[in-house]
């Protein structure tokens, strides 16, 4: 941008994963909303701290109410919702944190974006793969039911649509594979990415 000069710190990524001994990066779930995208997240997180990995996890709760109040469901907002996320997540892994991020994220547009924000070697695509009758039947926030309504307008896979990703690094169907599995499968996923570079 005109008039924003790059400033250069000594602290850099580099120096602040070697000071916490292990890589930075973002692990972005996506997926329908009611899928299992923030419990797999959840319990991905508590894993890493386990092994003494810093952390943070961004999801819809802590993210909608301040940092994107102001943005509805729309998809320009949508895309904006995502766009600001993934802003906040390159600092984060510049800051040495793995970031989990839990998100419908319905278009692949802006799955790419995110990846040419953060970096594509430090993006990590978890696709919770969750039938949509199932996230129905499911409906803990009682969403759905308000989408079937009409009450709520935009929603994925009512009336807005939901591009599945083609190429995801995991791919997990909550129906098949309970969570103490995916959360096996996406820390092998991940493990070369924990070692610094």
């Amino acid at each position: 941008m005109k008039h924003i000069v790059q400033q250069e710190y000594s602290v850099n990524k580099t120096k602040r994963n070697r000071r916490n001994g292990h890589g930075s990066f973002l692990i972005w779930f996506t997926g329908l909303s009611g899928s299992g995208k923030s419990t797999i997240a959840n319990a991905v997180e508590a894993q890493l701290v386990q092994q003494g990995i810093h952390t943070y996890t961004l999801d819809g709760d802590n993210v909608r109410k301040g940092l994107n109040a102001n943005l509805t469901f729309s998809p320009e907002d949508r895309a904006e919702n995502i766009r600001r996320i993934a802003e906040v997540s390159h600092l984060m892994i510049d800051a040495g944190l793995v970031v989990l991020a839990a998100f419908v994220s319905p278009y692949a547009k802006d799955r790419e974006t995110i990846q040419k924000i953060v970096g594509y070697t430090n993006y990590v695509e978890i696709f919770i793969n969750t039938p949509l009758e199932e996230c129905e039947r499911r409906d803990v926030k009682g969403l759905y039911e308000k989408a079937r309504a009409g009450e709520i307008k935009n929603f994925t896979g009512i009336d807005a649509p939901y591009e599945a990703p083609v190429a995801p690094h995991v791919q997990i169907d909550t129906m098949k594979v309970p969570v103490a599995s995916a959360v096996k499968q996406i820390l092998k996923a991940i493990e070369n990415k924990l070692d610094i570079q």
